[in-house]
């Protein structure tokens, strides 16, 4: 590395590179997997970077107060994306399901996303298409898409949901925590057993615009219905496998199955509480109590402050980064290595596997699955291929149906009768 390389990266990038060579040339997986991500980047499917710079600015989403050019005090920053290879990143827009006026959040949480962007232009550049990720990799950056975490944000409104693809959404969660008029969470009983009429529409709607739907926090009926309906590839942004670890985050094996057939992947995220199954039990009744006190809470400062206290009562359980390879392995042999992802949901958690703590972890985790025997083609479909191709084939579908239908005027109150 010259002198003019060492002055375009920022100084914990230089410490990560360090670290990592002197890594590499004593561990060969360690050292093929720095070379295979060079090669092919990781694309993360969910980061939850803009909620924390909201909170960690005192909710002005200050951009440039929380600057990413030097250490930052979550699991994201610009050295740390580039030791962890990473080369495209779906920024979560997230908004709690909680907050009242959720359209006004959601539209400020985008504009924090983009305005966070373009501040760094040799870094990151905004992508929303396939082959604007393709062209910012090669050219060394880190393509960043936007996806919203919840169908709140849309208030019952097709037209809504437009205005958010026009702004460079890419994809929508269709729920978070909270069942919806028109789907049901995973994290509550059941309100509908899946998807409303009006649910069905939103994703017809979401595969005419070319936006992924995304079945992370959702029902497994919800996950049924959405499957059945999608004429697009659909995605788990940050989900694991219920197979490996119980928990009502994670995809079941009867709906990795269908995944072929879909064409989706599933991207195994790696929140301590989805990956260990001693870790889930123990932490499940605090989960629990958040999502039941966090209701009235309308800052990202309250939701932090209360999970502190929450977690202050946490045992210390260790979660490790072979469980995460392990998850990582059920979902090829269940679903195909055609159909697997990585989504860590960095900033959104507080607790993470050792070795996997921030953004710079992925090479490790490469190296644990190069040592259990994954060749290069099934490790680059892996960290981005995959996913690639999902946008390439959602984007195909969007052009087909542009020229079959019109925009949805359907209303709620058509489909379901109310609410």
């Amino acid at each position: 590395m010259n002198k003019t390389m060492l002055a375009a990266v920022p100084f914990l990038g230089i410490i990560a590179f360090l670290h990592s060579c002197s890594a590499s040339a004593e561990d060969p997986a360690l050292e093929r997997a720095h070379r295979l991500l060079k090669q092919h980047p990781v694309i993360d499917g969910h980061n939850d970077l803009p909620w924390t710079i909201r909170g960690k600015t005192e909710g002005l989403g200050d951009v440039e107060a929380y600057d990413l050019r030097g250490p930052t005090s979550g699991q994201t920053d610009l050295g740390r994306l580039r030791a962890g290879g990473v080369g495209g990143q779906f920024w979560s827009v997230y908004v709690p399901p909680s907050d009242t006026g959720s359209a006004r959040v959601q539209l400020e949480q985008i504009d924090l996303a983009r305005r966070m962007i373009a501040r760094y232009p040799e870094e990151l550049e905004l992508a929303t298409t396939a082959s604007d990720v393709a062209r910012i990799m090669r050219e060394g950056r880190v393509a960043s898409l936007l996806g919203i975490e919840g169908g709140h944000a849309i208030e019952n409104s097709l037209g809504a949901l437009r205005a958010y693809s026009d702004l460079g959404v890419r994809y929508m969660t269709l729920t978070h925590s909270a069942s919806l008029d028109w789907a049901d969470s995973s994290a509550e009983k059941p309100r509908h057993g899946g998807l409303t009429r009006f649910g069905e529409e939103v994703v017809r709607e979401m595969n005419r615009l070319g936006m992924l739907v995304d079945l992370s926090h959702v029902s497994a009926a919800t996950m049924e219905d959405a499957l059945r309906v999608s004429e697009a590839p659909i995605i788990f942004s940050h989900s694991s496998a219920r197979a490996v670890c119980d928990h009502h985050r994670n995809v079941p094996d009867e709906i990795l199955r269908k995944l072929p057939e879909n064409g989706g992947v599933v991207m195994i995220t790696f929140v301590a509480a989805f990956i260990s199954p001693e870790f889930a039990e123990a932490s499940r009744p605090l989960w629990q109590e958040f999502d039941e006190r966090s209701k009235g809470l309308t800052t990202p400062q309250e939701r932090h402050a209360l999970w502190l206290e929450l977690k202050a009562r946490m045992p210390d359980i260790p979660v490790t980064l072979g469980e995460v390879a392990d998850h990582v392995e059920h979902a090829r042999s269940v679903a195909g290595a055609d159909h697997i992802g990585l989504g860590g949901d960095y900033d959104g958690n507080d607790s993470w596997p050792e070795g996997l703590e921030d953004v710079s972890g992925y090479p490790k985790l490469f190296a644990e699955l190069i040592r259990r025997g994954w060749s290069d083609a099934d490790l680059a479909k892996l960290s981005s291929g995959n996913i690639l191709r999902v946008m390439k084939e959602a984007e195909e579908v969007s052009s087909r149906l542009k020229r079959e239908r019109p925009a949805s005027t359907a209303t709620i109150e058509s489909l379901d009768g109310g609410v």
